[in-house]
């Protein structure tokens, strides 16, 4: 059993939902955003999505946007993000970690080299934001064959004639976007995404963990009310812009956490 599911066997064992936080790869650093990565679990993550910083982040609004753009400028790229997870692995073997992004970097490192590279790092799964399931063959594929899950994207468009070929070959999870727009848009409403969550449970027996728009703790507890989990990203990588130190970044990510898991 992968980190993902294991997480998850935990979770429902213990009767709570899941926690997922994002971070941006080198923001501010390389040493900055580790040290935020490492402390995310005793803050309450369940799993950890690391952004790996792309020059055109088209499904990304500003503060994840300007994120990127600071870890490219502090000179992060692909290797770095995988060394990051590997320094983590010395101190964490459990906390599962999907690195999420856009294909052409992967694309540029080679699909095989990066599979191999990510497994060797530590990587447990993928979002790939503009990999469609029609091209599956170009990575989540080989990525599954890897033993990386391929995490897909549903959001309010996917209706029920798409919904099968999403969900095909998804592992891992399903991430239900929640709203229609970009990363740290408008708050998303319980009463809209329950149906949602439960139309794409009703075709799955991955867990339905619900992102974007979530700043709250009591928004991160009304989403996790009506999913698997929730998702918290954009409004940590706002906190991090306001050059707040990594412990008040991460007492942040704990108040989010402890919403969620009231759940």
């Amino acid at each position: 059993m992968g980190r993902i599911a294991a997480r998850f066997a935990k979770l429902n064992t213990e009767g709570r939902k899941a926690f997922v936080s994002y971070i941006m790869a080198g923001d501010p650093d390389y040493r900055g955003s580790l040290d935020l990565m490492t402390g995310m679990p005793g803050a309450g993550v369940d799993i950890i999505e690391l952004g790996l910083p792309f020059t055109d982040p088209m499904a990304d609004g500003e503060t994840i946007q300007l994120a990127g753009q600071r870890a490219l400028a502090g000179g992060q790229t692909l290797k770095k993000t995988l060394e990051m997870v590997a320094d983590f692995r010395t101190r964490d073997d459990e906390t599962p970690i999907v690195v999420m992004g856009y294909y052409n970097p992967i694309y540029s490192h080679g699909v095989e080299e990066f599979l191999d590279d990510a497994k060797a790092a530590g990587v447990d799964g993928l979002i790939v934001v503009d990999l469609p399931p029609e091209e599956d063959d170009e990575l989540c594929v080989p990525a599954m064959r890897k033993g990386i899950d391929f995490i897909r994207l549903a959001t309010p468009t996917t209706d029920d004639a798409r919904l099968p070929a999403v969900l095909t070959n998804t592992s891992g999870f399903v991430y239900y976007v929640s709203i229609t727009g970009i990363t740290g848009a408008a708050a998303p409403q319980p009463s809209d995404v329950a149906p949602e969550v439960e139309r794409i449970k009703a075709r799955t027996d991955l867990p339905v963990i619900v992102g974007f728009g979530i700043r709250t703790p009591e928004a991160a507890k009304g989403i996790a009310e009506i999913a698997d989990g929730c998702v918290v990203g954009s409004a940590i990588v706002a906190e991090q812009a306001q050059g707040k130190s990594v412990d008040e970044v991460l007492a942040f990510v704990r108040s989010l956490s402890e919403g969620a898991h009231q759940a």
